[in-house]
């Protein structure tokens, strides 16, 4: 076993997926303390404060990790980012569902973590924080399940024995008779509605209270485009005579008095933009119907520009700090 006496440095990785927890987590933080100041739900109150401690033991076990490497701490998200006087934005309702589409995020990206870090250390890190988020993953599922308010996804029967695919015509869906879509694609589109759903709802929340007309703007857009792509993923399952999840829209309060600042709502949708092009890219790597790779492609390309637009927003501002980085040695060896 690696004797961790910290003589072996920190890859880039590893870094940089400590980094970039650090910023999710401090934003989260801001983010559940207003929302759990604003429920009287006994049990949606006490999963937030639960998800808050986690997120809370993640940034103070980061801050070790990152002060024994002498690296500069990002100074992500603090409580200058959160108004803990300003009204509710969201029902109690909705937290549960946004608290459970992060909770799936935050299993990715640990997930990934853990498959990029070499240190022994990191890797038990990692392993920890699995453990607690699919335990607070099983926790949420248990109350939404029981409240009733969590759309499963949908049945399909048990064929009468197994088959192989033997015609060219499985893969197409532009032209001719389409083939029903198959389980891995249905579970696919299903899973990036709801995510999709979520972005969506936020936009809208974030446009209502934000203080800026340019990041109010970007957010109305952003919007537009989630309930576009819900609409066309939406049609394909309809098409098929299968269920679509649940719209949460009018879980979003009339209240114009923002919760947060505006660099916290534009870091957070512009991250999970970014989180959302993985995921389609994932769904896209497994499509066997043309019709689904091309629409995936395209939708891909559309939410690609806008992630660009909205991190030129958070330079524009000065509020995009830069991630772990290389050298740059010719200006190094420039400045002698």
């Amino acid at each position: 076993m690696e004797n961790v006496s910290h003589n072996v440095r920190l890859t880039a990785p590893e870094l940089s997926a400590l980094w970039t927890q650090y910023m999710n987590d401090t934003m989260s933080i801001c983010f559940l303390t207003h929302a759990v100041g604003t429920t009287k739900d006994k049990e949606v109150s006490t999963i937030l404060n639960h998800a808050i401690n986690l997120s809370e033991g993640h940034v103070t076990k980061i801050e070790e990790f990152l002060k024994q490497e002498m690296y500069p701490l990002p100074k992500g998200f603090t409580k200058e980012d959160v108004n803990l006087n300003a009204p509710p934005l969201f029902s109690e309702t909705f937290l549960l569902q946004y608290l459970y589409v992060m909770t799936i995020h935050g299993l990715n990206a640990y997930s990934l973590s853990l498959g990029s870090s070499v240190r022994i250390d990191q890797r038990e890190f990692y392993i920890q924080c699995n453990r607690e988020t699919t335990d607070l993953y099983n926790r949420i599922l248990d109350i939404m399940l029981h409240k009733g308010i969590f759309s499963r996804p949908p049945f399909i029967n048990t064929p009468h024995d197994r088959d192989t695919i033997d015609k060219q015509n499985y893969l197409t869906g532009w032209f001719g008779k389409r083939r029903p879509l198959n389980g891995i694609e249905i579970g696919n589109i299903y899973y990036n509605i709801q995510k999709t759903v979520v972005k969506a709802v936020l936009e809208t929340a974030f446009s209502q209270v934000s203080q800026s007309k340019e990041i109010r703007d970007y957010f109305i857009r952003g919007s537009r485009i989630c309930n576009k792509h819900v609409e066309i993923f939406n049609s394909i399952l309809t098409e098929e005579q299968l269920p679509v999840p649940r719209n949460w829209t009018s879980e979003v309060t009339n209240s114009t008095v923002s919760p947060y600042s505006d660099k916290l709502m534009l870091f957070h949708i512009v991250t999970l933009v970014a989180v959302t092009v993985g995921y389609y890219g994932t769904a896209l790597s497994v499509c066997q119907r043309r019709d689904l790779f091309m629409q995936y492609m395209r939708l891909m390309t559309e939410i690609g520009l806008y992630a660009e637009d909205g991190t030129n927003i958070l330079i524009n501002k000065g509020w995009l700090e830069q991630p772990p980085t290389a050298d740059d040695r010719i200006a190094i060896a420039k400045k002698k």
